[in-house]
């Protein structure tokens, strides 16, 4: 799928890249659907075990910011997403992977701000959520067509606006906050 598209995909390559029969395919899977299921359920599964690790590692939001800005997940994501125009299974199974993978990204966005006393109305949870996965989308989209100016400011403040809300108080810790000037994320 990364390398051709879901399209190129057939029970002969996926039958050769394992060095199996492309009966034995069709025995275990049935269908393609089932199978680009299955691919997508463990990856899935995969990446969400991943980003709970993430919400529970000493910085939580740049780790989640890590997992979700991983390009590689993004291309296979796309691609399942181009899929999904075409398979009803396939968008159903995307939508509920989606959802849980957002419910952790705000979960941990909710207890960062609690904890830093961050202004839920300034910044709501549900909000910035869509804001960073939108941007790492991007960002990984971009990258894959070599699209990459201003990449590292964007990314700058990113990341200022995640030391922001994991450590505000930080002193010296290089943040714009830290030493009491504007936030250049502010608008």
């Amino acid at each position: 799928m990364l390398e051709q598209g879901y399209a190129a995909v057939s029970t002969r390559k996926v039958a050769a890249r394992a060095g199996a029969n492309p009966a034995l395919v069709y025995y275990y899977f049935g269908t393609m659907d089932e199978l680009f299921l299955a691919v997508f359920r463990r990856g899935a599964e995969a990446n969400l075990e991943r980003l709970r690790r993430a919400a529970a590692s000493e910085q939580p939001l740049h780790a989640v910011w890590e997992v979700s800005s991983e390009p590689l997940n993004t291309a296979l994501t796309m691609e399942f997403m181009a899929l999904a125009n075409h398979r009803e299974a396939i968008r159903a199974e995307l939508s509920s992977y989606t959802a849980r993978f957002r419910q952790i990204q705000t979960e941990t966005l909710e207890r960062a701000l609690t904890a830093n006393s961050v202004d839920r109305d300034t910044c709501p949870p549900t909000l910035m959520t869509m804001v960073m996965g939108g941007l790492a989308h991007i960002l990984a989209m971009d990258g894959a067509l070599g699209l990459t100016a201003d990449h590292a400011q964007v990314r700058a403040h990113i990341d200022a606006f995640l030391q922001r809300w994991e450590n505000p108080q930080a002193p010296g810790d290089g943040s714009p906050l830290a030493d009491g000037t504007a936030d250049p994320a502010s608008p």
